[in-house]
């Protein structure tokens, strides 16, 4: 029988215990999370488990969540186990007034350009990153424009009359 969901699971929880929690599996996906600090040590061990084999990140991004006290940053990693077609979501927070997380560039060359962008647009500082500048952005930006900070409309705008827009 193929890698399953509990078989993932219980591989974490056996060799890192506690510190991965909040296990959840949205349309069939297992997702979790570990404290920043462990982001290098579960993704190795997620790629070197000869059973788990998650030698493919598709994917990392970050996502701002402005009312969690010290953990307004999220660093999410889509890693796909390409041998039996898995895919999971592991997540670590950061406090928005220090966003460091460690690189993945040594166990994944694919983040580099992603942790880039993640740097671009929310600010996260990538530890021992080879190249961490804006990737889209110009660089005398002082600021991170997908942070929930921002408004999405500028309200002194005149050329917008809300009656036309049912507001």
């Amino acid at each position: 029988m193929g890698l399953t969901n509990d078989t993932i699971k219980s591989k974490l929880t056996e060799k890192f215990g506690d510190q991965v929690s909040h296990f959840d599996e949205p349309y069939g996906m297992l997702s979790f999370e570990a404290p920043k600090e462990m982001n290098l040590k579960v993704m190795q061990f997620l790629y070197d488990d000869p059973e788990l084999r998650f030698t493919f990140l598709t994917d990392l991004c970050a996502v701002h969540y402005p009312d969690q006290q010290g953990r307004e940053l999220a660093v999410v990693y889509h890693l796909h186990n390409l041998t039996d077609n898995i895919r999971i979501r592991f997540k670590v927070f950061t406090d928005i007034n220090s966003p460091e997380v460690f690189t993945a560039t040594n166990i994944f060359s694919s983040a580099n350009w992603m942790e880039r962008e993640t740097y671009d647009f929310y600010g996260v500082n990538f530890v021992g990153h080879p190249n961490l500048k804006r990737i889209l952005n110009v660089d005398e930006m002082d600021y991170f424009p997908m942070r929930k900070e921002f408004p999405l409309e500028d309200g002194t705008r005149i050329d917008k009359d809300d009656a036309m827009f049912g507001r």
